[in-house]
């Protein structure tokens, strides 16, 4: 039965809608405590040291963080496979392109696609860069975060790689949210305004609090 549903196209989109929304909860959540770096050094580090204690001393340290981050591999895995099996699929359909040109399509729809790979790079970036150290500019500091993001967004290209990714998120946000309400049944005539103004909410607010942090670099607010 998993094997019929995976194959079929409607399966593969429930899997990009149900996965969305458990990588778009996360974003949420990851932006919120983000932005607690304006409460300075302190307040920053003791929010990252305490969500490798989460669940203590049922969960051993660092056991609950480590399945959120399963959680998040399996969703973003599922995500872009279905994503580009999909976008096979519909080429294939299609061998040929269309006689008109013009799109019919919004913006955010016709650059889904590159907003998914800019996305994936970007997410390889930035494990790169504050998890693992490997590509952080500087001395990457095990343990202060606040100082290691402050690095990060103290150059230009730190700067620059985030902000493009973070508004590719927001396109992608916006239709996708809009998609995986219509792929799990939600929409309807008398919803559908408010579902496309809740999308443009949503995406708005993410994109601007996550922008929020190397804009606060960039102005000494954060230092």
């Amino acid at each position: 039965m998993a094997r019929s549903i995976w194959d079929s196209s409607v399966g593969k989109k429930t899997v990009m809608a149900v996965s969305g929304i458990v990588m778009l909860l996360y974003l949420v959540a990851h932006m919120i405590g983000n932005l607690k770096i304006y409460f300075g050094a302190g307040e920053f580090n003791h929010y990252a040291h305490w969500l490798r204690t989460v669940g203590e001393p049922f969960m051993h340290y660092e056991w609950t963080l480590w399945l959120i981050r399963v959680v998040l591999v399996v969703a973003v895995v599922a995500h872009a496979t279905a994503a580009y099996q999909l976008s096979r699929r519909d080429i294939k359909a299609r061998p040929s392109k269309y006689v008109h040109k013009k799109a019919r399509t919004s913006y955010a729809t016709r650059t889904m696609r590159w907003g998914g790979i800019i996305l994936g790079l970007f997410i390889v970036w930035h494990l790169l860069d504050l998890t693992t150290g490997t590509a952080h500019p500087g001395g990457f500091q095990e343990g202060h975060p606040y100082q290691n993001v402050v690095d990060t967004f103290s150059t230009w290209y730190g700067n620059v790689i985030y902000i493009v990714a973070m508004l590719a998120l927001g396109l992608h946000i916006r239709h996708g949210f809009w998609s995986a309400a219509q792929t799990l049944g939600a929409g309807s005539r008398a919803r559908d305004r408010v579902l496309k103004t809740a999308a443009n909410v949503l995406a708005l607010l993410l994109t601007a609090g996550f922008i929020a942090v190397p804009v606060g670099v960039m102005t000494q607010v954060v230092s």
